[in-house]
């Protein structure tokens, strides 16, 4: 199954749908916990970007450093 058809019901989500969630985000969660959770999840975005630009850097580098071969 495809990612893309899994949270295919994202696209119809509109104001009142976003209210309905935000809502039962703050009951389920609290009001106190919130901030706290969404800084956990921006280091989680933080250190998935880091580590997702560190393996493009190391593929350009080995690219870079591979010696060309000749075909005999």
């Amino acid at each position: 199954m495809y990612l893309s058809t899994v949270f295919l019901f994202l696209g119809d989500l509109g104001g009142g749908e976003m209210l309905v969630v935000m809502m039962a985000v703050l009951l389920l969660f609290g009001a106190d916990k919130i901030p706290s959770i969404a800084r956990s999840f921006g280091r989680g975005m933080r250190e998935f970007k880091d580590a997702t630009n560190q393996i493009k850097n190391e593929l350009e580098q080995s690219i870079k450093d591979e010696p060309k071969s000749k075909i005999d």
